[in-house]
């Protein structure tokens, strides 16, 4: 497989997530993944015991999940991404920000990513720059676009600064907190993949993997506080 036929078939793995987390679950997806064998035909092959333990996981909820069951998927879906019951938002703001509020830097540092590439989300108070699908997606076309080592940097930027930095709490909460276990290892699997392929980038690039606290340090530069003015009497106007 060439450079650009595996580019071509993690951006389909991207893709496949992203729909995955996109929308309800419905019974025509349900039994196309089935057929498929999920998530037997990702491009991605794990490899290491956390990648295969959450490949076989998802392979065994899969298996366990039919359509009469999409009632219950519904609800879980709603919980995660639509109410927020399980407080676990697919949206990274929330997770980054120090207040744990919404749209807040991650945000509109992510529409400045998207926008050097041409890209803008649909509308960004129905679905924020930060949200899950849309960075799984930008994943997607920046591999279709990446012609050289500089654009894969970029894209390995985007996944230790952002997508990174809060999936695998995103994973971990509603890994215990939704009902179904279709949802707990979409979640789980979703993270993995994303960590094997920022290990594929750093292969290629031969380059290592940034240390978290150097990548926390890129992200939040210390503040220089200053140092209070002593106080000199007669140095402030009288009224």
């Amino acid at each position: 497989m060439s450079l650009a036929e595996f580019a071509e078939a993690l951006a389909e793995d991207a893709e496949m997530l992203a729909a995955l987390h996109d929308r309800e679950l419905s019974a025509d997806t349900l039994a196309a993944l089935h057929e498929a064998d999920f998530p037997g035909g990702l491009g991605l092959v794990p490899r290491g015991e956390p990648s295969q333990e959450a490949w076989r996981w998802m392979a065994a909820a899969l298996a366990d999940t039919h359509a009469a069951m999409l009632d219950a998927l519904a609800v879980d879906y709603a919980a995660i991404y639509l109410t927020g019951a399980y407080g676990a938002s697919p949206c990274e703001s929330v997770w980054t920000d120090h207040d744990h509020l919404a749209c807040q830097e991650a945000m509109f540092a992510l529409r400045g990513i998207y926008a050097a590439a041409g890209l803008a989300a649909v509308d960004w108070r129905r679905r924020a720059d930060d949200h899950l699908v849309l960075q799984l997606l930008y994943i997607a076309h920046a591999l279709r676009q990446a012609d050289d080592a500089d654009a894969l940097r970029r894209l390995a930027a985007m996944l230790d600064e952002h997508l990174l930095r809060w999936l695998p709490d995103f994973a971990g909460r509603v890994a215990s907190r939704c009902e179904t276990p279709f949802y707990a290892a979409l979640a789980r699997l979703t993270f993995t993949w994303s960590e094997q392929f920022r290990d594929v980038l750093a292969e290629h690039l031969g380059e290592p993997r940034p240390a978290r606290k150097d990548i926390e340090a890129r992200v939040r530069p210390q503040r220089v506080e200053s140092a209070p003015l002593a106080y000199m009497p007669g140095a402030a106007p009288s009224w």
